[in-house]
Parts: structure tokens; sequence; C-alpha cells
């Protein structure tokens, strides 16, 4: 059997360090024997935005009468979340090259147990743009091309300062994507980030290896979460849509499927997780002679 990862990155909101354990537990469930063959990571990058969150948050609430605690709470860590990611993000040291870092640091820990391996994401809601935006801007980095922000504008300079040495061809190439064989998004909502762009500016990534599936699972009543394929420049051909009732299967919550809470109930839907053992199970028997 051959080895494969799975790596997941977060979405908006409070969100724990701990966030991916259920998710990989119920794919070790489903995946049985071959589960021992998948290498799990979580990328965790909202301890760069939170403390921050919580403060603002508590001063406010101690300061002034609110109602709707829980949903002010979604909007300010959520909406904060996408704010601050985007927010003069060519500066040195940006949040939005921090969280590139993150990822970077959790492709090194994977190809530090088998580089090479083939590598499926799983990224929620904001966390499918940082991801595409991190896997973008590599892929322009590798072209020779200038890259305007994060950790790809100098990625010799960055390693330098936080590995204390530059990267090897395979590192650097490992953790540019250049093994992702899958990207599974849910609740993603790219396109609320590129709808003011000029349309000829709409460009996704690259195909980062031949046989790459992008599936975007979404439901109709999240509206945080969209399909992909009607967006130009070559998304249709990328990306392959389907629609999931996120909600559907939490009990005690009979109208999660219609409000703001069914934007996190992907990562426990049967079609998703059906969908992820798939892939990893797939990917993990070696191919035919």
């Amino acid at each position: 059997m051959s080895h494969v990862a799975l790596v997941t990155v977060h979405g908006m909101g409070e969100t724990p360090p701990t966030y991916a354990e259920g998710v990989m537990a119920r794919l070790r469930g489903r995946l049985g024997a071959p589960a021992g063959q998948v290498t799990m990571r979580s990328v965790y990058y909202q301890k760069i935005l939170q403390d921050n969150q919580n403060a603002i948050w508590a001063q406010t609430n101690a300061q002034a009468t609110l109602r709707y605690p829980d949903l002010r709470k979604f909007v300010l860590h959520g909406f904060g979340d996408a704010a601050g990611l985007e927010n003069r993000k060519e500066l040195p040291g940006s949040v939005y090259e921090l969280a590139q870092g993150e990822i970077a640091r959790t492709l090194l820990s994977v190809h530090a147990v088998h580089p090479g391996m083939p590598v499926v994401f799983l990224a929620q809601s904001l966390g499918c743009q940082v991801l595409s935006s991190y896997i973008y801007d590599a892929q322009k980095a590798a072209q020779g091309r200038p890259v305007s922000a994060g950790i790809w504008r100098n990625i010799g300079a960055w390693a330098t300062t936080t590995l204390g040495r530059p990267l090897t061809a395979s590192e650097q190439g490992f953790i540019g994507a250049g093994s992702c064989a899958a990207l599974v998004t849910t609740g993603c909502n790219i396109p609320v980030f590129v709808a003011a762009h000029l349309r000829m500016h709409i460009i996704p990534i690259a195909r980062p290896t031949p046989g790459f599936r992008w599936i975007n699972f979404y439901d109709p009543d999240d509206v945080l979460g969209w399909p992909l394929q009607p967006l130009p420049g070559g998304y249709r051909e990328l990306v392959e849509d389907r629609v999931v009732n996120a909600g559907s299967g939490v009990a005690g919550l009979l109208l999660r499927s219609w409000n703001p809470l069914a934007h996190d109930g992907y990562w426990e839907d049967a079609a998703v997780l059906d969908t992820l053992a798939a892939l990893l199970r797939g990917l993990s028997r070696p191919a035919p002679a």
C-alpha cells in the first residue's frame, strides 16, 4: 500500500486547534485498515487572528448592551477573519503571509513523513480562499512570475527566517502543492472574494498533478457556501460542484439547514465523508503495473 496525506484547512469563525479531530476520526472509521497509510495533519491559522477578536468582543460586550450574542460573535470572528487576511496583505508580516506560513509548515511536517506522497486537501469556508491563494502564489513563483504578497514573494527568505536554513528542492516542490492529488472544498466562499474583480482577472489555480480532482460541496441553503463552476476563467473545467444538505443530520437543530449554523455541518455529512474516504483509499493503492 502507498502512503497518502490528508491536510485540512479550517474556515472562518472561532476555531480551536482541535477543529479537525472529529472529521479525522470519522474518516479513520470509514477507511478501516488503509487508515494506517494516511498521514493526517491540520493547518491552524486562527491563532493569528483570534486573540484580538476575543479582546474586542470582551471589551464591547462589557460596555454595551448587545442582542443576539452568538450571531454577533459569528459575524465578528467570521468577517473579521476575512477582512484581516485581505487587509494590506502585501506588507511583510501580514496576516496573509502568516497564514501561508502555517500551511507551509504543516506541509513540511507531511514531507518529513514520506517525501512525494500524494496530498488530499480538505478546506472549509474561508480556508478555501486561503488555500487557493496559497497554491496560486506557489504556482506563480514556480513559473518565475512575481508574487506580490505572502511567503511565495520570496520563499527563500521565508525559509531562512523561519527554519534557519534553505529548503531542499524536494521540500520546495512539495510545499508548493506539487503532490496535490485532490482538493475537497466545503462551504466555499471564493466567489465573495473574486466578485469585484474584472472577469479577465478571475483565474483559478492550475492542475498541480495530472490526475488532480477538485470537488466542491455546497448547500443551497448556506449563504456562505457557493458553487464554483459558474465562475469564469476555467473553473467549470477544473471543479466538480456537488450539492448536499449540510445540516440535515444534526439532531436537535431542526432549523440548521437554513441558518448560518448550516455552514459548519459539512464535515459531518455522509456524502462528504464518503467522497474523502474514496479518494484516500484510491490514492493509497499502488498504481497497476
